[in-house]
């Protein structure tokens, strides 16, 4: 069984599953103090320093104001860029097909502060375009192009598979991680009694999740945003548009076998009792997806230099 905690922060800080695209902001934001520094001793998984942040790099809403500091170590370039621009897995798939190499792998620390006593996280990621913009002179824009797409839809006309919901509108849930648990008491429950995950607003791994299948949940989330995290989840190496036509906000939990490539060695460890990706997404959730070719919004790359020393 998998450790879940590490598998829980890795979600939160890399997962792109936001459906909303970039809008040129009507101000620019700017921190009033940042540094950035090159970390040169590799990624975690060679021995280099542990990734750390202090807010979540995710797509999602979940985020703990800090007081206006953002304290991030060792992440890489396309990190920062995926959570300035809050990218889908289909705009991330471009943009790294078009940067440098060394934007993938290269690795930065930052450390800045903003005097914006109310500042929010997506205050936090315009901040985050504008201090990329004047230390590496990123330059982006956003285009639409016709790709290859899933239709995501109801399998049957307004109804809803079993472990998906509205979310209930008396229902108050926060965004905010949980502080840290005392080590000697028992960890706080990760779920509602309902199984849905007890932080709002993001896509999350959830308890029972293992090396051969998933469970994920979100509640008080969009369906476009749940449509957008299906691409990764499922390895559809395609974006999903969602036209479900279900409005608001909703609760849902999907337990899914872990896809495997199609040329993938069988292995003793498979499950073969957790449903398919697409079964899951058709018995649990009442959706359906079709292949289709759609207009996608993408973030396209422009220009980028090497940092731009303090």
């Amino acid at each position: 069984m998998i450790n879940m905690r590490p598998l829980l922060t890795i979600l939160l800080l890399s997962l792109s599953a936001s459906a909303q695209q970039p809008t040129a902001p009507e101000q620019k934001l700017s921190f009033d103090v940042a540094s950035v520094r090159e970390n040169k001793t590799g990624g975690p998984a060679q021995g280099g320093d542990k990734a750390s942040s202090n807010i979540p790099l995710g797509p999602g809403n979940v985020y703990s104001p800090t007081h206006g500091v953002v304290s991030i170590k060792n992440y890489t370039l396309l990190s920062y860029i995926t959570f300035a621009y809050r990218m889908t897995d289909a705009q991330l798939d471009a943009f790294r097909n078009a940067a440098p190499e060394w934007v993938t792998h290269d690795r930065f620390n930052i450390e800045a502060r903003t005097d914006k006593p109310d500042v929010t996280k997506d205050d936090l990621r315009l901040m985050m375009r504008s201090l990329l913009a004047e230390r590496f002179n990123l330059a982006v824009h956003a285009e639409t192009r016709e790709v290859r797409i899933f239709n995501l839809t109801l399998l049957k006309p307004v109804t809803l598979g079993p472990r998906l919901q509205p979310h209930p509108a008396d229902t108050s849930c926060s965004s905010k991680l949980p502080p840290p648990s005392d080590p000697k008491l028992p960890p706080p429950p990760e779920t509602t009694a309902a199984g849905f995950p007890i932080t709002c607003g993001a896509i999350l791994l959830l308890p029972g999740s293992s090396e051969t299948h998933y469970i994920i949940g979100g509640r008080d989330i969009t369906m476009p945003m749940i449509a957008a995290a299906l691409t990764s989840w499922g390895a559809l190496n395609r974006p999903v548009i969602d036209n479900t036509g279900i409005k608001g906000t909703v609760d849902f939990v999907l337990d899914f076998a872990r896809p495997q490539p199609p040329d993938a060695p069988a292995n003793e460890m498979d499950d073969n009792t957790s449903p398919s990706f697409q079964k899951a997404l058709h018995d649990q959730l009442g959706l359906k997806l079709d292949p289709q070719k759609g207009p996608v919004s993408l973030i396209i790359f422009d220009h980028i230099d090497h940092l731009i020393e303090n």
